[in-house]
């Protein structure tokens, strides 16, 4: 996931005989289906049928949810994308695992997930820990592009119930997330392994093991008396296959991930068992969000398994709720597509109230754990935390924090401080977040002359101007404004937004006195005590203006 500049999808949608071309020649078929069955209902696998989908309310109010996207390559804590930049000759990750692990030709992210042990993990104390601190909902991370699943899969034998932990991670959440009555989802990354392992099918081009391949091209039958004997690599890496253009670039596969551009076209077969693995995902941990981390859907325009499985999503959980109760998320969409799904931003925000639900996400560090985060104390702080929640929910979004997980799978203490201070904050303010909704315009301040606009799936994130005590933004509910500062204000604050405004009364969040306040000319200027409620940011609640 993430580390990547990646090109907007195609806005119109590919008639089948294109599609047929893209699956190198097999035959074309909307209803083959291996082994999963798609749920009848009445969503079709096409995007004019998905346009019935309509957001269930209870992620509508939600606004805040929390994700451990944490899987086999949080194993060395060096950050995101090690399972693909480990493999590129020089780079700082292929460095760093020469150093502790050994060359990839004889070490490779095989091996890696052999040492990923997840000792120390328990959900039911995380999860707990996260709805202490305000979520709504909580995500889980089922694979990433390492082609890993930490699910009892029965379709991917490299999954976290045979190797790494030996345990089922998803089964795990699923169970906490329950205990602790949290909405439950999944994230899956999966489908994008077949170009993101191509650098593992490389050698080193100098030095004194250049021209041995990497492990990326090893094969089963090498592996009688090793740690994976039985076990095929190749179903891991999924490669023997062509190659895609600039394969040795690191992050040439971002201009490829809507499967142009060069890349090389996934095989039928491996559409189809990814389908198969999505499928039995969602009939066996019944999750209400999957979130995905693809332009539009997985595999989207070269296979129609994307449609496929939202469609079987949204007619299982019809099945299962009597109502359509389930969220997917997907990026970069078309005006059709924010129809079907979420839009999901990532590591960005809209620069404007959007008309449907959306959602940014975003981490407080490195989206796998990076130590070197820890170590130099450079975690998101929970102000920030806070002003992003806020001037997202203004927007009408939700908010999909990660807090990254340790290999050992437990969250260090900087993280635990952080998430316990987000919860302080949304003890006290909350009722300005939860079952809102955007008022007249999204907020005020001299942080909105400096935005920075979205980037392909987002990334405009902390690029414009620090936010300040006169950044303001609103939400509405119950026939109350609240107007939350962004950063706590001295002595006084003036709401330009509210000139002459006549408000039937205005409060402090957390302030149990009247405060003394008045309408004039330039805004409603409201006089505020000598100690506030919190340090992070304000919350005024006003009465008499809607």
């Amino acid at each position: 996931m993430k580390r990547r500049n990646l090109l907007k999808t195609f806005a119109f949608a590919l008639p089948a005989v294109w599609l047929k071309k893209a699956y190198a020649g097999s035959s074309f078929n909307t209803n083959f289906i291996a082994g999963e069955k798609m749920a009848p209902g009445p969503f079709e696998a096409n995007w004019a049928s998905l346009e019935q989908y309509k957001i269930p309310d209870w992620y509508k109010n939600a606004k805040f949810g929390m994700w451990a996207h944490w899987g086999a390559q949080c194993q060395p804590e060096y950050g995101d994308w090690y399972g693909r930049l480990m493999y590129i000759e020089g780079s700082d990750d292929y460095n760093f695992h020469v150093a502790n692990y050994g060359h990839p030709s004889k070490f490779g992210f095989k091996d890696v997930i052999n040492k990923w042990k997840a000792e120390s993990w328990n959900p039911d104390q995380l999860v707990e820990l996260y709805k202490n601190a305000g979520a709504q909902y909580f995500v889980a991370m089922a694979n990433h592009h390492d082609n890993f699943d930490n699910f009892n899969s029965s379709y991917q034998s490299w999954n976290s119930t045979k190797l790494g932990p030996k345990k089922d991670l998803i089964d795990g959440w699923a169970k906490a997330a329950k205990k602790h009555d949290l909405p439950f989802g999944v994230s899956v990354h999966a489908a994008h392994a077949w170009t993101w392992y191509e650098t593992a099918q490389r050698s080193d081009k100098k030095g004194a093991l250049a021209g041995v391949p990497y492990d990326g091209n090893i094969t089963k039958d090498k592996g009688a008396g090793t740690w994976w004997q039985g076990y095929d690599p190749q179903e891991l890496y999924a490669q023997q296959h062509a190659l895609s253009k600039d394969s040795d670039q690191a992050w040439a596969i971002g201009n490829q991930w809507n499967w142009g551009n060069g890349a090389s076209v996934p095989s039928k077969q491996y559409c189809e068992k990814f389908y198969n693995r999505i499928v039995e995902l969602i009939n066996k941990y019944n999750p209400e969000l999957v979130y995905f981390d693809d332009t539009a859907l997985p595999l989207w325009p070269v296979s129609d398994v994307g449609l496929r499985i939202a469609a079987h999503m949204y007619n299982n959980s019809i099945k299962r709720n009597g109502k359509l109760n389930a969220v997917i998320t997907g990026k970069i969409l078309d005006e059709q597509q924010r129809k079907c799904m979420v839009w999901d931003i990532e590591r960005g925000a809209s620069n404007s109230i959007e008309p449907l639900t959306w959602q940014t996400d975003t981490c407080i560090g490195n989206w796998h754990y990076d130590r070197r985060v820890y170590d130099n104390k450079s975690y998101k702080t929970p102000a920030t935390v806070i002003q992003t929640l806020v001037d997202v929910v203004s927007k009408n979004g939700n908010l999909l924090l990660n807090i990254p997980v340790r290999s050992n799978g437990t969250i260090d203490e900087q993280e635990q401080a952080i998430v316990e201070e987000v919860g302080k904050w949304m003890k006290i303010n909350s009722e300005a977040i939860y079952s809102t909704s955007p008022w007249k315009i999204y907020g005020e301040g001299p942080a909105m002359t400096d935005v920075a606009p979205v980037q392909a799936q987002g990334f405009n994130e902390g690029k414009g101007k620090p936010f300040t005590a006169e950044d303001i933004r609103f939400t509405q509910k119950d026939g109350s404004l609240y107007a939350t500062a962004l950063v706590v204000p001295q002595k006084e604050i003036l709401i330009k937004s509210l000139a002459n405004a006549s408000a039937a009364d205005v409060m402090l969040i957390g302030y149990d006195d009247k405060l003394t306040w008045k309408k004039t000319d330039n805004g409603l200027l409201i006089q505020l005590p000598d100690t506030m409620p919190s340090a992070i940011a304000s919350v005024f609640k006003i009465k008499g203006v809607l």
